[in-house]
């Protein structure tokens, strides 16, 4: 993975992502996405990996499309821009992976960096953060699956104000909102989100983590009953499973759960 435009490490059952075009706010390329995804897959196949962190290097977490790309997709007036949703352009693709994906949202957060904060499971901000859609100011739609994304965090109304407007707020109001769960300060962002990653891993089990994303997400389209019929289903299943036995039998014996991993390959 070039070092150029990401940059991945794991500690301490944790997998830090970091989008590092630093120079350019870390706006999205091609290439930034394809270390981004693949990123992503490392992580999920990793045992020791319970829980990822995705942040920007420098001021920003991401500017959005970068103007170069943007540019280039004006000068040919849009003209093969349709693409297979293979992975690469599947901007929901952290969805996908069965690990909790938390943003920490160091400064910048625009267009499809905007986008890629929201297919986040959780996110936190630094303090003065500032976020925009932008797409409606660039005669563009809400783009990248963030319209179905959006109202179902913040209800329809916000989310029709952010992208309607496409005017810039900042990380507080961003919570007053319920588009970031946690405002913290520039310097604790990161270590804080870290250790809240680390603790997910610590005392959550990979595969109640797993299947509780897919409810959270999968189940926000189905009738009430058959979502509860789809969690009853998993409920018998999770009885059975040696992390329960785990994890009672570590909250009877006062000590730290060790569960079994879970990877996707």
């Amino acid at each position: 993975m070039s070092e150029a435009v990401v940059l991945y490490e794991e500690t301490d059952g944790v997998a830090i992502i970091t989008l590092n075009r630093p120079e350019r706010l870390n706006s999205w390329t091609g290439e930034l996405g394809t270390g981004y995804f693949n990123a992503l897959d490392t992580a999920a196949a990793s045992a020791s990996v319970k829980a990822i962190v995705v942040t920007g290097a420098g001021r920003g977490f991401c500017s959005g499309a970068d103007m170069d790309m943007l540019q280039g997709i004006q000068d040919r007036g849009g003209e093969g821009e349709e693409r297979p949703q293979h992975r690469d352009e599947r901007h929901d693709y952290a969805l996908s992976i069965p690990k909790p994906v938390v943003a920490a949202i160091n400064g910048a957060c625009a267009g499809l960096g905007f986008v890629h904060a929201m297919m986040c499971d959780i996110r936190f901000a630094a303090e003065g953060a500032k976020f925009t859609s932008a797409f409606a100011r660039r005669g563009l739609i809400a783009e990248h699956g963030v319209a179905y994304m959006l109202p179902r965090v913040v209800g329809p109304s916000n989310a029709l104000d952010i992208l309607m407007s496409g005017r810039v707020f900042l990380a507080d109001e961003a919570k007053e909102m319920g588009v970031v769960s946690r405002v913290l300060a520039p310097e604790d962002l990161l270590s804080a989100t870290v250790e809240y990653a680390r603790d997910l891993g610590k005392y959550s089990a990979p595969w109640s983590m797993a299947q509780i994303k897919k409810q959270v997400w999968n189940q926000l389209d189905l009738a009430r009953t058959d979502a509860l019929a789809e969690s009853n289903a998993l409920m018998v299943d999770s009885l059975k499973r040696n992390d329960f036995k785990e994890g009672v039998a570590s909250f009877v014996q006062k000590r730290d759960p060790a569960f079994e991993p879970v990877t996707k390959n």
